[in-house]
């Protein structure tokens, strides 16, 4: 399915971006934020692929499931590229970007919880 090919993609790419983080944060003075939104990457990447690989054996309901996983991308490369642009241009990406990003956070895991346990596909 196409979908699940551009999340897989996208988790790639949340991989990466959350690796070379972590080496900016460790290499770094004050680097913080981007050892956290190194985290929030890396950890969020992974959840993607494990909501494809449960909606591809059926065990998440279709389309919560797909809404969640794109949610699990949107909000992580919000929440990470605001504290990214803070720590290299001082300023956010617009006000409250990581507050947005970390609400979706919260609704994508909500939403995966309610496709883990509706019924059908």
């Amino acid at each position: 399915m196409a979908a699940f090919r551009l999340l897989i993609g996208l988790a790639g790419l949340m991989g990466a971006a959350g690796v070379a983080l972590a080496a900016a944060s460790s290499h770094g003075t004050d680097a913080s934020r981007l050892a956290t939104a190194s985290a929030m990457l890396l950890f969020h990447a992974t959840a993607v692929l494990a909501a494809v690989a449960l909606l591809a054996r059926g065990l998440l309901h279709g389309g919560i499931g797909l809404i969640a996983a794109f949610g699990f991308v949107i909000a992580a490369t919000l929440f990470a590229g605001d504290l990214t642009l803070r720590q290299y241009a001082g300023h956010s990406l617009f006000p409250y970007a990581a507050p947005t990003g970390g609400t979706l956070l919260i609704l994508s895991w909500l939403a995966v919880s309610v496709a883990a346990v509706w019924p059908g596909k």
